[in-house]
């Protein structure tokens, strides 16, 4: 399968950087965009940048939206702590962003790659502003395989998932652009758990990167374990956007049709999906991802951060 080539649209974030180390090893990855989400966007922006240093890649990063179309700023530093990535000793950022205008290069890049995908693993800040300011986008893009939203429940309130959450009218835009979409969301995402046994893999592999990788990760889970019942240890959302599109035969799927709440009083930022047995339902416009093989998912993991020694 030829590897697609994407833009990461993230908000560094511990499972951003693990998406961004699978989107290195596995995609023809043609720049990084940032936006506010878990941390201001000044930090998502550095963490971003930590990354590439850290795993030696040129892909250029782009910063975004400081804020959200609407709703207030808010942040998840309960869960990613004030940095976005606490947890282990990072490298001073060494490198600057190549532009502080990521929308106008997803624009320019979606127009010399025609067939280019989206990966947006944060709010969809970003990705909206280049579909209104650009509307000829949606027939250039392969899709946009995006982390967000919930079948099920949500993780900032009971009904919505964190990225809608801080910017419904930026997925509204999004999930009615009549672009193909790819949703990974919580009822998936959740499968895929970063338990001790497989954060003491990563570490096994003895390496600088997989040792911090480790300390990022045991950090995130114990976060995630201090607010979650049930759990492992903290799912790993962002990768599967990326695994979505390079190894779609870890997952099943389905057509579903998807409409985001910008308006509700307890439901604002909810992924309402449609799962009505009706003869006429609503025309599907999300493949939406149901299931994923998690141990297949940390075997690829594991092994794009060996990769990078």
């Amino acid at each position: 399968m030829a590897r697609p080539t994407v833009i990461l649209d993230c908000d560094p974030g511990h499972d951003d950087a693990m998406a961004i180390v699978v989107a290195a090893r596995h995609t023809d990855l043609v720049g990084i965009t940032t936006v506010n989400g878990n941390a201001p966007l000044a930090r998502t922006t550095a963490n971003a940048l930590v990354m590439t240093q850290l795993l030696g890649i040129e892909t250029p990063v782009h910063s975004g939206a400081a804020r959200p179309f609407l709703a207030p700023v808010l942040h998840a530093e309960h869960i990613h702590g004030e940095s976005g990535l606490d947890g282990a000793t990072l490298p001073p950022v060494r490198r600057t962003v190549a532009s502080a205008d990521a929308v106008g290069f997803i624009i320019d890049t979606a127009r010399e790659h025609e067939g280019l995908w989206l990966v947006p693993v944060g709010p969809l800040t970003n990705i909206a502003l280049a579909l209104r300011a650009a509307p000829d986008l949606v027939d250039l893009l392969g899709g946009i395989s995006l982390m967000g939203g919930s079948a099920t429940y949500g993780n900032r309130t009971p009904a919505a998932e964190f990225n809608i959450w801080c910017d419904p009218e930026a997925a509204d835009v999004v999930f009615t652009c009549g672009a193909p979409i790819v949703m990974s969301g919580l009822h998936l995402t959740h499968q895929a758990q970063a338990s001790p046994a497989r954060i003491d893999a990563i570490r096994s592999l003895g390496t600088d990167l997989s040792a911090i990788v480790a300390d990022l990760l045991a950090f995130f889970s114990a976060r995630y374990l201090q607010v979650n019942a049930n759990f492992l240890g903290a799912a790993v959302h962002d990768p599967c956007a990326v695994l979505a599109l390079t190894h779609p035969e870890l997952f099943t799927r389905r057509q579903a049709h998807v409409a985001i709440e910008v308006t509700g009083t307890h439901t604002r930022g909810m992924t309402v999906v449609d799962n009505r047995p009706l003869q006429r339902s609503l025309p599907p416009n999300v493949d939406l991802l149901e299931t994923v093989d998690a141990d297949g998912f940390f075997r690829i993991l594991t092994e794009a951060i060996a990769s990078f020694g």
